[in-house]
Formats: structure tokens, C-alpha cells, sequence
């Protein structure tokens, strides 16, 4: 009988012993790739030989906090490479007007004759006017991304905010030559949202259609809250379209842009938890806003 409590013990040890030296194995495997993980940049992921389940648990708890880690860096490069970006896009858009205002400043000051003068004032005013476009909507790009919430008010009629911003861009629609084709469900389209946001974020696509249409512009308002800016846009392309929401992102083509009212657009879109989209099929660019 004591022969058999001895041999029963020996073999519980042993099997002990040995599972143990296994955990010991599987621990080292982990930290040896996970040092690996952390020294390179893979998306490889933590495996074992071992069965043992705690292990196992162990090495897809690693697994987790490691494709975190990952995501974060990712975050932070991404991050500081736009930033890195914003500072030198900033400082070309503020100094190329700056430099024409310093020039024709010069040139002022060298001339009497009254009609080179007013000439000359003339393109400082617009170079002036730029710089000031580009601050404020820097400005405002900056409050709209330190701000980490928005207060929502009950009821915001859509309906009539798209009504409003409509009319208040007829006069800039119709100088450049601009009809536009709007249908507006009579469904009243309400959301629990901030009236002067969504306010903003129609007057940037409006602005947006002003600058970059070829001489149209379809609007509609469906009864689940989309809404549509449809016009032809011949010299973007699918790549561009893709950047449109990128900040500072601005078509060669236009010289009084900051690149910043689409980013702003989204950034409001999705403080109200929505969503904006940009679509471009057959020449034609459709922002998508959905509310």
C-alpha cells in the first residue's frame, strides 16, 4: 500500500516536474518574441508549442495588448507626420501671399504714378484677404478639434437649414453661373444635433460647389436624412477624391482655397454622429452627408 502512495507521488511530481519545465519553455518563448516584437516593426503575433491553457490565455493577453501598442504607435506617426505636414503646408500658404504683399509694399513706395498705386493696392488687398481666409479658418479648424464634445439641441429641422444655406449661397452660385437642381423631401428630416454646425458643414459643401463646379450643382434631401451635393468635376480624379477631406488638401487649380472646409465639414459630421463621403463616377463628384 505504501509502495503504491510512494509510486502514486513520484509520478505526480514527475508530471509536476515536467509541467513545469514546459511552462518554464513557454514563458521564455514569449519573452523572446515578445522583445522581438517590440525591438521591430511586425504585425506578427506571439505563437506556442504549448498546450497548457494558462499559457495560452497568457500569450493571447500579450497578443491583445500588443496590436494596442501597435495601433497607438501607428496613431502617433501618422500624427506627427501630419502635423510635420500642417506646419510646412501652413508656412508655404502664409508666406506666398506674404512675399506678394512685401513685393507690391515695395514697389508702392517706388512709384507716383496713381494708377500703378491703386493697381498695386489692389492685389495687397487680395493677397491680404487670403491670409485672412486661411487664419480664420485655422482658427476655427483648431476650436472645432480641442472642443471633445458638442452640445446638441432637440430637433433641428434639416429641412430648413439646407433651405436657408441654399438661399444664403444663391448670389455666389448665380455669379458664377450656377442653377441649382434641388430636391428637398417635404418629410420633416429631424435630428437630435447643433443647428450652426450642420449649418456649417452645408455652407463649406455649398462654398466647395462654388469654387470646383463646372456650372452645376444637384441637392437633394432624402427622408433618412441624406443629403446629396452632385456636380460635374472633369479635372478631379479618383486619387484626388480620396484626399478631398485630407486638410489643406486644395486642386492646383484654385488660388483662394484653404483646404480646410471639407476637413472641417467631416469634423463637424462626425462630432453629430454622422458620417461624409465623397463619391466620383463619370466625371461627377457627389458628397454624401448622412445625419
Amino acid at each position: 500500500m505504501i509502495y503504491a502512495i510512494l509510486a502514486a507521488v513520484s509520478v505526480a511530481l514527475i508530471l509536476s516536474l515536467w509541467k513545469i519545465i514546459l511552462m518554464r519553455k513557454a514563458a521564455r518563448d514569449i519573452g523572446r518574441q515578445m522583445e522581438e516584437k517590440l525591438n521591430r516593426d511586425t504585425n506578427t503575433i506571439i505563437t506556442l508549442d504549448s498546450s497548457d491553457s494558462v499559457m495560452c490565455d497568457l500569450a493571447d493577453t500579450i497578443n491583445r495588448e500588443l496590436c494596442k501598442l501597435r495601433e497607438a504607435y501607428l496613431r502617433y506617426h501618422t500624427g506627427d507626420r501630419e502635423v510635420k505636414e500642417a506646419v510646412t503646408n501652413i508656412s508655404h500658404d502664409l508666406r506666398t501671399p506674404l512675399t506678394a504683399i512685401c513685393g507690391y509694399l515695395d514697389l508702392l513706395h517706388r512709384t507716383s504714378d496713381p494708377q500703378k498705386q491703386a493697381e498695386y493696392l489692389a492685389i495687397i488687398e487680395e493677397r491680404a484677404e487670403i491670409m485672412r481666409q486661411l487664419t480664420e479658418e485655422l482658427f476655427r479648424y483648431s476650436v472645432i478639434l480641442s472642443n471633445e464634445s458638442m452640445p446638441m439641441e432637440d430637433d433641428v429641422l434639416i429641412n430648413q437649414v439646407l433651405e436657408e444655406s441654399i438661399a444664403g449661397a444663391y448670389p455666389a452660385l448665380s455669379a458664377r453661373g450656377i442653377e441649382p437642381q434641388v430636391e428637398i423631401t417635404e418629410t420633416r428630416v429631424e435630428r437630435r444635433s447643433n443647428r450652426a454646425a450642420v449649418a456649417r458643414v452645408f455652407n463649406n459643401l455649398l462654398n466647395n460647389a462654388v469654387k470646383y463646379s463646372e456650372g452645376d450643382l444637384a441637392i437633394s434631401l432624402t427622408e433618412d436624412g441624406t443629403v446629396r451635393f452632385s456636380n460635374k468635376a472633369s479635372a478631379l480624379s479618383a486619387d484626388a477624391v480620396a484626399h478631398l477631406f485630407d486638410r489643406f488638401y486644395t486642386q492646383k487649380a484654385s488660388r483662394d482655397s484653404t483646404g480646410l472646409g471639407l476637413s472641417i465639414a467631416k469634423a463637424l459630421t462626425e462630432r453629430m454622429n454622422g458620417s461624409i463621403s465623397a463619391e466620383y463616377e463619370g466625371e461627377c463628384l457627389t458628397i454624401c452627408v448622412r445625419f
